[in-house]
């Protein structure tokens, strides 16, 4: 049998009036290239999902050309390549609609603040995409571990005040180009204190000073967050969450603040 005789069940009719809204392949590795402030290419690995719409009157849709478009743009990802996927995906799909999540590590450099002493700190950063009518529709977003102190805890004890590790979530949506750095340090400005990966004994004491000198809320963290977002005009609308894994409670601490500056 020939490849032109084999039959297309995928492409073959269905009767049941049913339409998808997103059929696809979830959690697909591929390695990807991504721009660094410091070093202008990180090379990471990304974890995909790709999805489109499915009209009522097709039975399947074809799984290998989203893993045909992914081998396709194995060159370096920025906001206008992933646009071009987008569009790439509902043209070789023949769909209406498409939706692509590319999740993965993204490393960074960081000096510590007294020693000196130099490590890498890793960010989950995520590239959300969907496209509709042929208008893309595409955001940031980015988890960043940080320090919170609490300031009531302060205020009513004698001795030191409790902290814990927090997470400030932010997702973005913009039509420049932005570093991820750029983003990242204008949440880590906003909290207690910021994380390293590797600290000496006059580091620990600074950023343990640092952190009682300014207690923050999860109030007050998506508030000064949005209150920086707000500031940057490269962004025209955001979502800002902040979670604190409480120290001395059975359950976090949460905020969310989201913004259409438009």
């Amino acid at each position: 049998m020939t490849t032109k005789n084999i039959e297309d069940v995928q492409g073959s009719a269905d009767n049941r009036q049913i339409a998808i809204d997103r059929v696809g392949i979830k959690d697909i590795r591929h390695p990807v290239r991504i721009k660094d402030r410091s070093e202008g290419l990180q090379h990471t690995i990304a974890n995909f999902n790709m999805t489109v719409f499915l009209p009522q009157h097709f039975k399947g849709t074809h799984m290998s050309r989203f893993v045909a478009i992914l081998n396709n743009h194995e060159r370096e990802i920025t906001l206008e390549s992933f646009k071009e996927m987008l569009l790439e995906t509902v043209e070789k799909l023949e769909s209406e609609e498409a939706h692509i999540e590319m999740t993965f590590p993204y490393f960074i450099n960081k000096t510590a603040p007294v020693s000196g002493v130099q490590s890498l700190m890793d960010y989950d950063v995520s590239l959300i995409g969907h496209v509709k009518n042929k208008q893309p529709q595409l955001s940031i977003r980015i988890v960043i571990p940080v320090t919170s102190l609490c300031p009531c805890s302060k205020s009513i004890s004698e001795r030191g005040a409790h902290n814990q590790r927090s997470h400030v979530t932010i997702e973005v949506q913009t039509d420049e180009f932005i570093w991820l750095e750029d983003l990242i340090e204008m949440v880590e400005a906003e909290a207690s204190s910021e994380l390293y990966s590797l600290l000496k004994r006059s580091d620990e004491k600074m950023i343990t000073e640092r952190a009682y000198d300014n207690p923050k809320f999860v109030e007050d963290a998506v508030r000064d967050v949005a209150g920086r977002l707000n500031q940057e005009t490269r962004i025209f609308a955001y979502k800002v969450e902040a979670e604190n894994f409480e120290s001395i409670h059975n359950h976090s601490a949460y905020a969310m603040i989201e913004r259409d500056k438009r």
